[in-house]
């Protein structure tokens, strides 16, 4: 598979979406909304078990950086990831980080 040359802003673009990644919070985040698509930030922190403030600080940063989109209704803002195959990422990473038997010769 080629990768293709990119311009230095996608580049930067590419930067800052990867970091915005890169934290087990967001990951988990991410995975969440994966499966369940268009969520609120209530039932984003009660699923993972952390504060409301720290579930929309870290919505804030993935959002600035292009990985997810809302959508306001009403009171509630509704989250979802912006690029499906950024999920693409995670499961290669997941598949890497496994922990492997050791075999012994």
């Amino acid at each position: 598979m080629e990768i293709e040359y990119l311009k230095p802003e996608d580049l930067e673009r590419a930067s800052g979406m990867l970091k915005a990644i890169a934290h087990p919070v967001r990951i988990s985040i991410i995975s969440f909304l994966e499966n369940n698509k268009n969520k609120t930030v209530t039932e984003i922190h009660s699923h993972l078990g952390i504060e409301q403030s720290t579930a929309s600080h870290h919505l804030g940063i993935m959002k600035d950086k292009g990985v997810l989109s809302s959508r306001r209704e009403g009171k509630n803002t509704y989250y979802c990831l912006k690029n499906e195959k950024l999920t693409a990422i995670l499961h290669c990473i997941s598949e890497c980080c496994q922990s492997k038997p050791t075999v012994i010769l």
